[in-house]
């Protein structure tokens, strides 16, 4: 089995209640829902959590180390200041992709930059809730190529 952790960042819980028009109507439960069926359609286990603490989202990383064999991060804000997450990233050493709903360089120039990205395999960003579904396919391929390239 393949296992995936999917994390949200700050203040996406209450999505389908803020910046409709950035984000949509779907909440995060439906959200889950979804990332939840594709991982079942690829043969993927995936635990799913969300905080709006950067500490904790350093502390699920760490965590889960020996569980996961990949990550998928919506860092949410902590994109543009957290040098704590993109350690913890360096640390587990797994292929990660960093995900957005919305297209984070058709935004506010602050935005614009990703602490992040930079130790991770990509990004995805600008599909809505479609950007968590094709890093799953992403992560899926990654993971398959990286059990050949082993055998």
């Amino acid at each position: 089995m393949k296992n995936i952790l999917v994390i949200h960042g700050p203040n996406l819980g209450l999505l389908g209640e803020r910046e409709i028009k950035i984000y949509g109507e779907i909440g995060l439960p439906q959200i889950n829902q979804m990332i939840e069926q594709k991982a079942k359609e690829l043969n993927l286990k995936v635990k799913i959590k969300q905080s709006n603490s950067e500490g904790e989202i350093v502390s699920f990383i760490g965590e889960e180390k020996k569980w996961m064999n990949a990550l998928i991060i919506n860092p949410a804000a902590y994109t543009h200041t957290s040098i704590a997450i993109r350690d913890a990233i360096v640390s587990v050493k797994v292929p990660t992709i960093e995900v957005h709903l919305s297209n984070i360089y058709k935004r506010e120039e602050f935005r614009h930059k990703s602490l992040i990205v930079g130790v991770c395999v990509g990004q995805i960003c600008g599909f809505g809730v479609q950007s968590y579904l094709l890093a799953l396919e992403a992560a899926n391929n990654i993971l398959i190529r990286l059990v050949e390239k082993n055998h």
